[in-house]
């Protein structure tokens, strides 16, 4: 039976045998029998990897005790509004342009653990602990953001709406007029907006899974 281990832009967990172009880390999630507790993360650290095989780390999935839980996205927009910035050992080109658009986007350029403090902080309701939501315009967002517009997550990219699905995107429609609710955090809106984009899965593009 498939773990709900599969990230939503919203932020949910999904059981899916579907992995997606990305995998990812929040800390140990599960118990001795590979079973998802109640906790959906255990540091601030949490990170977008790649799926491929890497020197140092056992095959995928990894349910032993000791092992993180592997998380999985459908592209790295997802993994963005899900609150994962890239990988600074496994994607360490990425990691650098993505540390690099920060820098242009705030005018300064904090280390790793700096970077996770505040997207951490933009990312959870301290209250609730559940995603946090802002408001923005439709138009004003780059490509790469997601919003929640009529109960669906949609992928904004360029200057159209894709609604998500956890196969992959439908058709791209108009955008919505006026303010959205918007799912990726503010700090990866500035970031999107600097030049950095994250890497996407194409509505056509449906990976072998």
């Amino acid at each position: 039976m498939p773990r709900p281990n599969r990230l939503q832009p919203d932020g949910s967990f999904l059981a899916t045998p579907a992995r997606g172009r990305f995998t990812g880390n929040r800390g140990i999630l599960h118990d001795a029998a590979g079973r998802m507790g109640r906790a959906r993360w255990r540091h601030k650290a949490w990170i977008t990897c790649t799926i491929r095989p890497r020197p140092g780390r056992p095959p995928l999935p990894m349910e032993a005790p000791g092992h993180y839980t592997p998380l999985f996205f459908l592209d790295e927009a997802v993994a963005c509004a899900a609150g994962h910035r890239p990988c600074a050992l496994c994607r360490r080109a990425a990691y650098d342009a993505f540390r690099a658009a920060w820098g242009r986007a705030f005018g300064a350029t904090p280390r790793a653990a700096g970077i996770d403090a505040i997207l951490h902080a933009a990312r959870i309701a301290p209250a609730t602990r559940a995603q946090r939501r802002i408001l923005r315009p439709a138009d004003s967002l780059p490509t790469g953001a997601f919003i929640l517009w009529q109960g669906r997550a949609h992928l904004i990219r360029d200057g159209m709406a894709l609604p998500h699905a956890p196969d992959g995107y439908a058709p791209a429609r108009p955008l919505p007029q006026g303010p959205v609710t918007v799912l990726t955090p503010a700090p990866m809106l500035a970031v999107m907006a600097a030049g950095w984009r994250p890497a996407l899965t194409a509505a056509e593009d449906r990976p072998g899974w």
